[in-house]
């Protein structure tokens, strides 16, 4: 496993919870390319593009006033499979609604790849982006 992939996807991975944790959306929703596909406990369907996610987090607040108040990773794996790697992790997201504050436990993997393709900015090529990510309740037993 290289080195170097593994300190570069951890970072990618700490831009991208951090981003969620601190409600920049643009970064958030940057950090996964556009074609990214979205598989959550929450929902029923599989999201096929970032644009779809970022509509329903957008549905969520308008409905709900859904809002991030934090979130903490803890537990990471990172596999180095080349030009793809799998980050795992479990979560802690607190959340506001309009039910009132929530902490949520789940666990989380995120497939990054290095892009190759160009973005909005032009500056895709190698930084790695995510192209998946899968989040699932976790239990506490």
């Amino acid at each position: 496993m290289s080195t170097t992939t593994v300190q570069d996807v951890r970072a990618a991975a700490d831009a991208l919870v951090a981003a969620f944790a601190e409600g920049r959306l643009d970064d958030y929703f940057g950090a996964f390319a556009p074609d990214a596909t979205f598989v959550f406990h929450t929902t029923p369907q599989r999201l096929g593009s970032t644009a779809e996610y970022r509509a329903l987090w957008q549905r969520w607040v308008a409905e709900d006033g859904f809002r991030i108040l934090g979130c903490t990773s803890s537990a990471q794996l990172i596999q180095d499979f080349g030009d793809t790697a799998v980050f795992s992790h479990d979560v802690e997201t607190r959340i506001s609604t309009h039910a009132g504050e929530e902490t949520l436990q789940e666990r989380e993997t995120i497939v990054f790849t290095r892009a190759e393709y160009g973005s909005e900015n032009g500056s895709e090529d190698g930084r790695w982006v995510a192209v998946h990510e899968h989040l699932s309740a976790r239990t506490t037993a």
